[in-house]
């Protein structure tokens, strides 16, 4: 994923956030325990999410630990991880690994072609122990891949999204049994791809206009209202992430995930508004 599935830490509570970087610590563990250093790479609080919302609804045993590592060797913290971070530490592997062919298939880039060549022994070990969530990933980034290349000039900005959000959906199906609630976690997870691939867009309007790379937004871009109709296209988006959410069995971690599912996937978006004021006004 990109990033932006984060935590708001001023509108959050220290105990709170203090157990959020606690699961976020612990990925970084079991990445670094399950593939080395390469592994820990790859962390992002995207999977942090992910860890978090199946522990509250699986409620599995946690592991929580004072250690220290390399990236805070002079004090020891916390460190908690779950039956959930083991699977998104696999998941992540199996994203950046896509990632990484992706942009060598587009670019040829050679420090892409590396990093296959690192990964591929762990990617290789995840894609036989999760084939569902393999080919279900690989199908959706075909079809985002088809749906780019036909749409050179920016205007499926909903079908792309879809594409993205189905993606999601194979990556948040952590069991695929019957539960009750499996419908509303994919429904989440879908609105949540969505809303993602929007974000992502908006971020890099600007860049990709420049370098006239492809974006699903440059058709809007230089229109009437460009802020307001893209606000409405990803308020739409998380209005449904937020309401799939709310049906959920969420035992823990409610505060937390609220905190995210509300305000966290906005951070971006408010950094970005904030940058644009600054700059008009450097310009007046």
């Amino acid at each position: 994923m990109f990033g932006y599935v984060q935590i708001r830490k001023p509108e959050c509570r220290i105990k709170d956030y203090e157990k959020y970087k606690s699961y976020y610590c612990g990925l970084c563990r079991v990445l670094n325990d399950r593939f080395g250093t390469t592994g820990r790479v790859t962390l992002t609080y995207d999977m942090t999410f992910l860890v978090i919302l199946l522990d509250s609804l699986y409620s599995s045993d946690h592991r929580t630990e004072r250690r220290r590592c390399v990236m805070h060797p002079a004090k020891k913290h916390k460190e908690t991880s779950c039956a959930a971070s083991e699977y998104a530490a696999d998941m992540n592997i199996l994203l950046s690994y896509a990632h990484f062919a992706d942009d060598y298939r587009d670019e040829k880039d050679p420090k892409s072609a590396a990093c296959l060549r690192i990964y591929r022994k762990s990617f290789l070990r995840v894609r036989d122990r999760y084939p569902y969530q393999y080919k279900g990933i690989t199908r959706a980034l075909k079809k985002l891949d088809e749906i780019e290349k036909k749409d050179s000039e920016g205007r499926e900005i909903k079908k792309a999204a879809a594409a993205f959000g189905e993606l999601m959906t194979v990556l948040f199906s952590y069991r695929r049994k019957a539960e009750p609630f499996l419908h509303d976690l994919r429904g989440l997870a879908y609105h949540l791809g969505c809303f993602i691939y929007m974000m992502d867009a908006y971020d890099d309007i600007e860049d990709d206009i420049k370098k006239d790379s492809y974006n699903p937004l440059k058709s809007l871009y230089n229109g009437k209202d460009f802020e307001e109709k893209v606000y409405e296209l990803m308020y739409d988006e998380a209005a449904k992430c937020a309401w799939y959410y709310e049906k959920l069995p969420c035992t823990e971690h409610r505060d937390i995930l609220g905190n995210i599912i509300y305000a966290g996937i906005w951070n971006r978006y408010d950094r970005i508004q904030k940058e644009g004021r600054e700059k008009h006004e450097r310009c007046i």
